[in-house]
């Protein structure tokens, strides 16, 4: 079979423009929306996801769906250190705390987590860009850099009042955008105190051999001196973000799918259009010998051209939005978490195959329309 030479699909496009312009400029809004909340939504699992350590697990109270939730006992906690496969730990305690932000004043909760020095030596991610580390058994504290960016009285030298206590901050750490840059961290101990609490949040402990996850699990979990529940860290901070990234998918695709019904009707149009206007061209490819599957693959190649502009324009848009941080509350936790928007390899593979089947459904039709004129009756209409 005979194919019609691209070129042809390509001078078309040229030639009509505006029209060009528009149908793509749709699309292109189109594959920017969808584009967006994939990034949205990989933004979010990114933060949470590499907020845990690989060789970390996390020891909290059983069916609790975040460690604000949760309360280790003194002596359960005891019990989870003295396991023989855990090397070092960290007995630490999270709560919020209500805290005005910077210029409007509005009031959003900030998670504020207590923990040892072994805790901060098992996020080697974590690193201080300002100050110093708080010093254990003081009333000093250190805050993430989203934290400090964001909130009134988080910088450095500032005083925070939360817990019936003063505390100053000494500190401000990066850790490279992960769910902690969003939290405040000070000395176990006296935030025990400061609220009171009779019980940690969680026990965090590092495992030298992975593989002894799955033995130390079934026996943590089977000791009825225990009500807990063990999970590997990363695992952890994925299932937190499973609310928030459910509702941002169901959300993100709805209104895709709805803007994409209007792009496809609008490449309809365009097609139908130029099928009209090009029936004498289509009767003399076919007096030239080109058959009906040629006529519909060029058309079909015209649709595809067509999402392919929209595609370019839709996912370069989309990309500028990695210079946008946000800051919404996780539904988890309840407390604000701040990531940014992220574009990976699979959602510039996800985003043209959505704009290819934008342009596929709404060329078919026009495509078969044209295949299927008769040579006299096209010549005849020209």
């Amino acid at each position: 079979m005979k194919a019609v030479p691209i070129a042809y699909s390509l001078r078309n496009l040229w030639t009509r423009k505006l029209t060009t312009t528009l149908t793509a400029g749709g699309m292109a809004l189109v594959v920017f929306v969808f584009a967006a909340v994939l990034m949205l939504d990989a933004g979010l699992r990114q933060a949470l996801v590499s907020t845990g350590q690989p060789d970390n697990i996390i020891v909290t109270r059983r069916s609790a769906g975040s460690e604000v939730q949760s309360g280790v006992e003194r002596v359960q906690a005891a019990l989870v250190e003295s396991q023989p496969e855990v090397a070092e730990r960290s007995k630490e305690t999270v709560v919020l705390i209500a805290q005005p932000k910077r210029g409007g004043g509005a009031v959003s909760n900030v998670t504020v987590r207590g923990l040892s020095p072994q805790g901060v030596a098992l996020r080697p991610h974590v690193r201080i860009s300002a100050g110093r580390m708080f010093r254990p058994g003081s009333t000093e504290v250190i805050t993430g850099r989203s934290i400090a960016e964001r909130f009134a009285g988080t910088a450095i030298g500032d005083r925070l009042r939360f817990g019936g206590r003063d505390w100053l901050v000494v500190g401000v750490f990066d850790a490279g955008g992960s769910g902690f840059d969003s939290e405040i961290w000070g000395d176990v101990d006296q935030m025990m105190q400061s609220f009171r609490r009779q019980a940690y949040s969680s026990v965090i402990a590092r495992l030298p051999d992975p593989a002894a996850f799955d033995a130390l699990k079934r026996r943590l979990e089977a000791d009825p001196r225990l009500t807990v529940d063990v999970k590997r860290e990363r695992q952890f901070y994925e299932e937190q973000s499973a609310a928030l990234s459910g509702f941002i998918s169901i959300l993100g695709l709805t209104l895709s799918v709805i803007f994409s019904i209007g792009a496809m009707i609008g490449a309809m149009i365009t097609m139908y259009a130029a099928v009209a206007g090009r029936t004498g061209e289509i009767g003399a490819l076919r007096a030239l010998g080109f058959r009906r599957r040629a006529i519909l693959a060029a058309f079909l190649a015209e649709a595809l051209l067509l999402a392919g502009l929209g595609w370019i324009f839709g996912l370069g848009a989309a990309s500028v939005m990695q210079l946008v941080h946000i800051s919404t509350m996780n539904w988890q936790s309840f407390g604000e978490l701040a990531f940014s928007f992220t574009l990976t390899p699979k959602i510039v593979l996800q985003s043209l195959v959505f704009s290819l089947v934008m342009g596929l459904a709404g060329g078919v039709l026009p495509a078969l329309r044209a295949a299927r004129l008769r040579i006299v009756d096209a010549l005849r209409a020209a």
